[in-house]
């Protein structure tokens, strides 16, 4: 028998339905823009709760993970899951760290953890049109920062603002998120680019310069340099790269609008 009984709780949790949990859970947080120490911490915390062990391997598209019962070597279930279309979505992560903490003071029993996990995952991101608000608004006030005009800003404003919104919809249509990134930069410098070409503002420049700054990975930047650290080579090299390929296809749309609009200059 592949169950494992828990002393505290007195609860048999059978390793393949954690197993299936624990899969779940780590591709969602994955995909959702956390570094691999924090997808252990999280699930070490529910295993032990049911006094098991999990070991895993974490890759950009994919996990690998063995359950063992603590109290017979020969119950092991080992599991592998692809992950979900990646997508940074915080507050899916701090559901997750309550979760488990919340399990392991005993407050839910496992079925309550995987009800709660299915809540969480239907968790819906913030709308849209809000979110390309937000970086218009922010890509404004970085262009001020940079010495820009009122003028410059709302000029990056603006093609931040179409250019999120053209990133989202070619997303919503299931092509390449790189494409999305080299459409999204390229019209986002297309409009941004018009200060530069009938001079608007004071500083055209800098509005070309931070409209397509809110298209820089910086999650998976981040992550990767997390994962260096801590030892989670494989991780951190398919972070960089896929971080790299953004970087790369930002500067393929900004070139190919640069060139149309005939600016030499820049």
């Amino acid at each position: 028998m592949t169950d494992t009984l828990s002393s505290s709780t007195n609860e048999y949790v059978h390793a393949t339905e954690f197993a299936d949990l624990a899969l779940d859970i780590a591709t969602t947080m994955l995909a959702s823009g956390a570094h691999c120490g924090r997808i252990i911490r999280n699930l070490d915390r529910l295993a032990k709760r049911w006094e098991l062990s999990v070991q895993m391997q974490l890759t950009f598209i994919g996990v690998v993970m063995t359950v063992t019962s603590e109290h017979d070597l020969f119950h092991t279930v080992t599991r592998y899951r692809s992950t979900p279309p990646h997508s940074v979505h915080l507050e899916l992560l701090t559901e997750f760290s309550r979760l488990t903490w919340k399990a392991t003071d005993g407050d839910l029993n496992f079925q309550q953890v995987q009800e709660e996990t299915e809540r969480i995952k239907r968790i819906k991101h913030y709308n849209s049109w809000s979110v390309a608000l937000a970086v218009g608004l922010s890509c404004a006030c970085l262009c001020l920062l940079a010495g820009g005009s009122f003028i410059d800003g709302m000029v990056a404003c603006v093609g931040a603002f179409i250019g999120s919104i053209v990133r989202v919809f070619i997303l919503h249509q299931k092509f390449n998120p790189m494409i999305a990134f080299v459409i999204a930069s390229f019209v986002t410098t297309m409009v941004s680019g018009a200060n530069m070409v009938f001079h608007w503002g004071t500083a055209p420049e800098t509005a070309l310069a931070t409209a397509v700054l809110y298209l820089v990975p910086g999650v998976p930047l981040i992550n990767s340099l997390i994962d260096l650290i801590e030892g989670h080579l494989s991780s951190a090299w398919n972070r960089a790269l896929f971080g790299a390929s953004i970087l790369l296809c930002m500067a393929v749309g900004m070139t190919l609008s640069i060139a149309l609009l005939g600016i030499n200059n820049f």
